[in-house]
């Protein structure tokens, strides 16, 4: 059984990876202990929202398969943040979470020169070069097969010697009902790679029959739902209401009175949790002067009555939750269908990373997903998108697809990850972007999808919808610059000028040119927003033009930092670990002053 590529893992990142490397020629395998979950979400049924929506476009726009499955499979359609400006709007989407996996399976399945195996890896396999770096040769699964594949993408989630918390009750699990991969973590381990732990959680399932909706807010999804993929126009769906409540000081008091059942406040667990999706009893501590705290009732599908409650994420006993779910208004008489739970878990801090996603401990391994100590989908997907179509590109000698921060929050994210590491589960917000201006997600097709094409992840249908739409773009531009606008002075401007006003909407040109009425709305938006953001955008491009100066300046893989007598100890120290490429990304590690990037530039000049 010999490959060009290996997916060990089918949740997001694995999904996206296997269907790249195929979609590059690769003859690819997707290895995984349980075919019928592939992509299953095990948190929350929906993709997208803030930061995350940005980044689904942005896979879609590189050819990934997120964006058009949650099109085909979602249950309800928001844009968050739509009285902001367009940086901040996020699309995001209820899925129905059985269809959206077994369509992506489906995807999988009818992939050409991808092959879909149930197995549990257990082993790296790899040789040595004459110079004592290892390299990749394949993997040996439970069973004793051998895939051998010069190229291997780990994908694994929470499954490195997963532990599941309910209360004081222990059991292994890479989540509820799959077995862990417990034999891979000591494998990665001598090779050379540095493991650490993490928490996350996920709440509990209640039967939406025995819930009394009488009690809750409706939270409808949007009048005119907007799509994902850059592929359709507009969406035509039936949506399906979520709902709101909330907790209460009687539930805050349950949660006190037992937090010594809690695992995290036991001593039972240690490891970090993510901050910015942290427990209900996290919540009760750390915000202890707030009355009650939102909760969304989230439908998991159309052909089921489970439904899931964001926010109360807990790794609390049965019984402790059992009473929390019967004080909170609506919920009196819900019967819990699955209990929540907390999930401790292996990952490889990232900074062991070359920004390619490969491994720097061995060649030919690449690692994608929560194993690099992210969460969430869209984080995972991209990651995986991204790592295999370097892996194939690796193949053929070609260098590799790196994004820069200012190209996409694909590229904000794995620099991030490879140069500061993380000292908790990394989640995507707009605020870790620097130039998210020019990161929104409705241009994510303009900045990426070229770059998609020429490394072959882009197919011929999509590259002309593309082409027709840019087209379209640059005639609109073009009428603006040459069309002119009367003024109630009696004077004119240019529309272009025109609509750089902050009073003027695109709706009042549209009345004055009717015309404009025959652009699509995703090519009226592009042009209007970037008309109205050029000011700050052309501000910006001074700062982007330094980074891509900086980047040209190169550090060699063996520089030895420590011969460099004017830097400070502390600076050498995280130079070597995390060895960065270029100059630019070594501006970006903690603890690195303008003086030490200084020396530095002296130094490499020299």
């Amino acid at each position: 059984m010999k490959f060009d590529v290996l997916i060990v893992g089918g949740g997001h990142a694995g999904a996206e990876a296997a269907a790249a490397a195929a979609r590059l020629g690769a003859k690819t395998a997707l290895l995984t202990s349980n075919l019928d979950t592939i992509s299953q979400m095990s948190c929350n049924p929906a993709i997208g929202g803030v930061a995350k929506g940005q980044i689904v476009r942005e896979v879609d726009a590189l050819g990934g398969l997120m964006g058009e499955i949650i099109d085909e499979t979602g249950i309800q359609f928001r844009m968050l943040n739509s009285s902001k400006g367009p940086a901040m709007h996020g699309p995001r989407a209820q899925a129905d979470k059985k269809a959206y996996q077994f369509a992506m399976k489906e995807r999988l399945e009818n992939t050409e020169d991808l092959e879909l195996h149930q197995e549990l890896v257990e082993e790296i396999l790899t040789e040595t070069r004459p110079d004592g770096k290892p390299y990749v040769t394949g993997v040996r699964t439970l069973l004793g097969e051998i895939y051998e594949a010069p190229r291997v993408i780990l994908t694994t989630g929470t499954f490195l010697r997963g532990i599941l918390h309910f209360g004081p009750n222990q059991f292994p699990g890479g989540r509820a009902g799959d077995m862990p991969a417990d034999r891979l973590t000591a494998s990665l381990e001598n090779l050379g790679i540095r493991i650490e732990r993490f928490k996350t959680g996920t709440p509990a399932r209640l039967n939406g029959r025995t819930i009394d909706y009488t009690k809750l807010t409706m939270h409808p999804g949007d009048d005119v739902p907007v799509p994902f993929s850059f592929l359709r126009e507009t969406l035509t769906v039936e949506q399906i209401p979520c709902w709101i409540t909330r907790t209460n000081a009687r539930v805050h008091e349950i949660i006190r009175e037992n937090l010594h059942r809690a695992p995290m406040y036991s001593g039972q667990i240690n490891s970090t949790g993510p901050r910015y999706c942290p427990s209900i009893e996290t919540k009760i501590v750390r915000f202890a002067e707030k009355e009650s705290h939102q909760l969304y009732l989230e439908p998991e599908g159309r052909h089921t009555q489970e439904i899931y409650v964001n926010g109360l994420s807990t790794s609390l006993p049965c019984d402790v939750q059992r009473e929390m779910i019967r004080n909170i208004a609506g919920l009196e008489n819900a019967q819990i269908m699955r209990y929540a739970y907390a999930i401790e878990y292996d990952f490889a801090p990232p900074e062991q990373l070359h920004p390619s996603l490969e491994t720097r401990a061995v060649e030919g391994l690449y690692f994608a997903g929560q194993i690099n100590g992210t969460t969430g989908y869209e984080e995972a997907a991209g990651q995986g998108l991204l790592a295999a179509a370097n892996a194939v590109r690796s193949l053929g000698g070609q260098e590799p697809i790196v994004l820069g921060r200012d190209e996409a929050y694909l590229g904000v994210m794995v620099d991030d990850l490879v140069t500061k590491g993380v000292d908790e589960p990394y989640r995507m917000f707009t605020s870790r972007a620097e130039h998210r201006l020019r990161l929104r997600g409705d241009n994510a097709d303009r900045r990426l999808t070229e770059v998609g094409y020429r490394a072959g992840l882009v197919d011929e249908n999509r590259w002309k919808i593309f082409c027709e739409k840019r087209e379209a773009i640059d005639r609109l531009f073009q009428f603006l610059k040459e069309t002119r606008v009367r003024l109630a002075s009696g004077g004119s401007v240019s529309a272009e000028e025109y609509l750089r006003r902050p009073e003027v909407e695109w709706s009042e040109l549209e009345e004055r040119f009717p015309q404009l009425q025959e652009y699509s709305i995703r090519v009226t938006e592009q042009v209007c927003w970037d008309t109205k953001y050029s000011g700050y955008l052309s501000r910006q491009d001074a700062s982007v033009e330094r980074a891509h100066k900086l980047q040209k300046i190169r550090i060699p893989e063996d520089f030895d930092y420590f011969q460099v007598s004017q830097l400070r100890m502390e600076a050498k120290e995280q130079l070597s670990r995390i060895r960065p490429e270029t100059i630019d990304q070594a501006s970006r590690i903690r603890g690195i002053t303008p003086a030490d990037l200084a020396v530095l530039v002296l130094t490499l000049r020299k």
